[in-house]
């Protein structure tokens, strides 16, 4: 088993608590209403209090209200948070498309820095790759904005062990982020990858829909030895997979977001992780 660690430094200068927020269910899949906003700001600020030093946002969360409301809640930030914003979806029908267009990204970045309240981005994730567009001009713009001072550090999204490496002889690339949880390993040479090479993992959907913790299930098995939640379980087995897993758990619930934190504290043996 790799060494537990509470904390991780992405990028090598940004140490943040292994357990971050997924900010996405903060606000519907529209523009929020004052009480939606107000419930909202309340549980961002409680994910501060509980420990939270890493909140993953994008642009096209709720068309940009997502970013707003956290720069509402939580600004001016405290020296520890990192938020991490993404661009490189549109939402044109409602549906998700990429875009990758090098002037769409820089825009969307700028867009960003408004919203949220920064001087600087300290990670900018690519969220989907563009078919449409060369993929070295999109890391190239992501590179540019770097240089300029825009952001900090760059990360990925979606994206296999090519893609990386293919983007990493571009730019450096501290964090990937890709759908991962105990149900769904499909990315596991991705993680392995991130491992070797101290690169951030961030897994969203880390804990699935919930299928995963039926009463017969090993997670929930496992559950019942830790005297913990599935949930807690199956988070816990994300930070004893890879010293490098950072899960961004998202609820719009105070209560389900003490439940995701406190599994933090959660030991596995070596029998345990290898049973899930």
């Amino acid at each position: 088993m790799n060494q537990f660690s509470e904390t991780i430094h992405i990028g090598g200068d940004l140490p943040v608590h292994r357990l971050g927020f997924g900010a996405m269910r903060l606000t519907p899949d529209r523009w929020p209403t004052p009480a939606e906003k107000e419930h909202g700001i309340a549980v961002a600020r409680r994910a501060l209090e509980l420990g939270v030093t890493l909140i993953d946002t994008a642009d096209s969360y709720s068309y940009g209200a997502n970013e707003e409301l956290l720069a509402e809640a939580l600004h001016p930030y405290p020296d520890n948070l990192v938020i991490a914003t993404k661009a490189g979806q549109s939402r044109p029908d409602g549906a998700w498309r990429p875009l990758g267009r090098p002037e769409y990204l820089k825009q969307q970045a700028e867009l960003s820095l408004r919203r949220l309240r920064l001087d600087r981005i300290d990670l900018f994730q690519l969220h989907r790759i563009d078919p449409q567009v060369p993929f070295d001009d999109q890391i190239g713009a992501l590179k540019e904005m770097r240089d300029s001072g825009m952001i900090r550090h760059i990360g990925l999204s979606e994206v296999g062990v090519a893609e990386i490496e293919r983007a990493r002889r571009i730019v450096d690339i501290v964090s990937v982020q890709n759908l991962y949880n105990v149900a769904d390993r499909r990315h596991e040479a991705v993680v392995d990858y991130c491992e070797k090479n101290g690169i951030a993992f961030i897994p969203w959907l880390p804990v699935a829909n919930g299928s995963h913790a039926s009463s017969t299930s090993p997670v929930a098995a496992l559950a019942r030895e830790l005297g913990a939640t599935p949930i807690q379980a199956a988070l816990a087995w994300q930070l004893h997979r890879s010293p490098v897993i950072v899960p961004i758990p998202g609820t719009k619930s105070a209560e389900h977001l003490a439940e995701n934190m406190a599994a933090a504290n959660l030991r596995l043996t070596e029998a345990q992780l290898a049973a899930i």
